[in-house]
């Protein structure tokens, strides 16, 4: 572990205590769930390795750890769409955190949207294979013109 963060010593510490003690997965992650600070809309998901949480709690803007990308990565450096951390929270066994965040230019997804979360899965749906159901119908920037020839990170 880091200085900043504390060792994992006891379940009652962990549940309890005050201390940091993040749980990393074994390839060093953390999964990070980003709500909209306001109104709780879910924006994103993503993970953070160590030092993107500690450049987050530091600067209080998010830094994620891209697995497509195999980077850190700071939330809007390329787009200018910076999510500001206004609260950053922790779950019970300190395995996930959840960012409540305002986001500069409105979208917090690469495709365009202003959430991740743009389409839903029919409940019930008799359709093979099944059909996705977009939520949102506008949005709020165009990729192409923003990112320019930059690679996707969606990787099939």
């Amino acid at each position: 572990m880091t200085s900043e963060f504390s060792q994992r010593s006891s379940v009652v510490e962990v549940e309890e205590g005050v201390e940091l003690a993040p749980k990393f997965d074994s390839d060093g992650l953390i999964p990070a769930v980003t709500t909209d600070y306001k109104s709780g809309e879910l924006l994103m998901q993503g993970y953070m390795n160590a030092e993107a949480l500690k450049l987050t709690v530091k600067t209080g803007e998010a830094h994620y750890y891209s697995r497509s990308r195999d980077v850190l990565w700071h939330k809007g450096a390329t787009s200018g769409l910076v999510q500001n951390v206004r609260e950053l929270m922790i779950d019970d066994d300190q395995d996930c955190i959840w960012l409540k965040v305002d986001v500069s230019g409105g979208a917090s997804c690469h495709v365009g949207y202003r959430s991740c979360f743009y389409r839903r899965i029919p409940l019930g749906s008799q359709d093979k294979p099944i059909k996705l159901e977009f939520t949102e119908n506008k949005k709020v920037f165009d990729p192409k013109s923003l990112y320019g020839d930059s690679p996707n990170p969606t990787k099939l």
